[in-house]
């Protein structure tokens, strides 16, 4: 099944709603409204039907996926009344496929990282790379679905996208081996962890790790396909277009460590929450970092996914510039060896 989050105008303001996602009809299907009917045809009230609806199927996609098999189970059900509650797929407005309680980025494929050293760093990737499977952790302040505007901060001339693969847990879990991991994983989606390098290299040099070169966007969609669906993420294939350009070909391979590894090494030392969504890393040529093409205002980008879709979002026309920013401080080791 393929799930995702929709934005609903009502007359008390915008609302969310699950939808299951047809792309071979062309349609997605309000999953709350559908049990709804579904409900009524049983004998229950217009309004019970409509509270025990939502309540299993709220705006909150993780919310839903705490809900273990009945979520699944109901979703399928809900299908019997899809006609009644169906909308055109192009007709609707997305919002991010998942709302994470914590969002991970993990650092996998081979091939980026050492695409990435060569370019940005000029040397060998680090041996720590190959030490343990990295990740750092991002905001889910600035989580952007299918369509969405995504912002070109102002203390940036080089914007850049990454497709990565999209783990989305399930089930909670804690000290996970490789073997439960995927146990764990309710499905997998886009995520394009948007980068500025040139604020991303800055910011490296304090040493905390990314900050706004990493948090002002990370985009999710359009979908999420549950994993029942997907025979294997190895190989799965993957593009990069942007304004309609293929810039590059790329496919789940080379991994330095593999999906199962990646989500076991997060859950160590500390919890998985359905809803969460692990990145993979960026797919190999996945980046415009490694053919050395960013993005300019104004720009259309789109991220494809073997079995799940495109995620598309347009770039900002205009740079967004904030209001204050600070002034650097003086260096109190100038001139000392």
């Amino acid at each position: 099944m393929k799930l995702g989050r929709i934005a609903v105008p009502t007359p008390d303001g915008e609302q969310l709603r699950v939808v299951a996602v047809l792309p071979d009809e062309g349609r997605v299907i309000d999953l709350a409204r559908a049990y709804a009917l579904v409900l009524q045809r049983s004998g229950a009230t217009p309004d019970r039907a409509r509270s025990l609806a939502l309540a299993l199927f709220p705006a909150s996609l993780a919310a839903g996926i705490a809900g273990g098999e009945v979520f699944l189970d109901t979703a399928h059900a809900a299908l019997g009344a899809a006609d009644d509650a169906s909308t055109p797929i192009g007709e609707v407005s997305w919002r991010g496929a998942v709302d994470p309680p914590v969002i991970r980025d993990g650092l996998t494929f081979g091939t980026h990282i050492e695409n990435y050293f060569r370019n940005v760093m000029h040397s060998k990737p680090s041996r720590a790379v190959y030490d343990r499977p990295g990740f750092f952790k991002g905001s889910t302040a600035t989580v952007y679905g299918h369509d969405e505007v995504v912002p070109y901060p102002s203390i940036s001339e080089k914007l850049d996208y990454e497709l990565e693969i999209g783990y989305i847990v399930g089930r909670p879990g804690r000290n996970l081996t490789p073997d439960e991991a995927l146990g764990h994983v309710f499905g997998i989606t886009i995520f394009n962890d948007w980068s500025l390098r040139d604020v991303q290299a800055v910011e490296g040099a304090i040493g905390m790790g990314a900050q706004h070169s990493k948090d002002f966007a990370y985009g999710i969609g359009p979908w999420i396909t549950t994993l029942d669906e997907i025979a294997s993420i190895e190989g799965l294939k993957g593009q990069v277009r942007v304004n309609g350009e293929v810039r590059s070909e790329t496919r789940v391979e080379n991994f330095v460590y593999t999906p199962e590894e990646l989500v076991a090494y997060v859950s160590i030392f500390d919890g998985l929450q359905p809803g969460d969504i692990i990145g993979s890393g960026t797919m190999g040529f996945g980046a415009g970092v490694e053919i050395d093409r960013f993005l300019e205002p104004g720009d259309v980008v789109e991220l494809e996914l073997e079995g799940v879709g495109t995620l598309r979002n347009p770039v900002a026309a205009v740079k967004e510039t904030p209001p204050w920013w600070p002034a650097p401080r003086p260096y109190p080791f100038e001139g000392q060896d």
